[in-house]
């Protein structure tokens, strides 16, 4: 990745980092779940308000790194207006951008601004970081709560 691009990315980060989109819990919404990384402390509650197979909004609040808080304000922005079925088939495309064994460069034009995360699987241990926020998720649109929230 030349500097230039790997300085726009950095910028990405450290921009939803700062400045998280979809960070306060929604209220109402139809399912919650969390995550915890005791390896860096990170912790995320994702909330979602779903309409039938539709998933209206995501939120995310998170205490953590600026990886984990770009990751979950990119993934709200992302995943809101969407069926579960797209959710699912994003959250797996992004798992595999952060773990596959190929040039990360290779995923740039096919993820937006989740591209800037793809330069994480260099460093295993904050890739962690980076799925987090997908994970709980994932965890929500399937077993989270199903009475509304407050």
């Amino acid at each position: 990745m030349d500097d230039a691009l790997s300085e726009l990315y950095q910028e990405i980060i450290l921009g939803h980092s700062r400045r998280p989109k979809n960070a306060s819990a929604l209220s109402p919404y139809d399912a919650s779940a969390e995550g915890f990384n005791p390896l860096c402390g990170d912790q995320v509650t994702v909330y979602v308000r779903r309409s039938g197979d539709r998933v209206d909004a995501v939120a995310c609040v998170c205490q953590g790194c600026a990886i984990c808080r770009a990751s979950g304000s990119i993934m709200t922005t992302l995943a809101s207006d969407k069926t579960a079925a797209e959710v699912a088939g994003l959250a797996a495309r992004f798992i595999d951008m952060l773990t596959a064994d190929r040039d990360p460069e290779a995923d740039l034009d096919t993820h937006g601004e989740l591209a800037a995360l793809a330069g994480v699987r260099r460093f295993p241990a904050r890739v962690k970081c980076a799925a987090l926020p997908w994970h709980a998720l994932e965890s929500a649109l399937a077993e989270g709560r199903t009475d509304p929230g407050p």
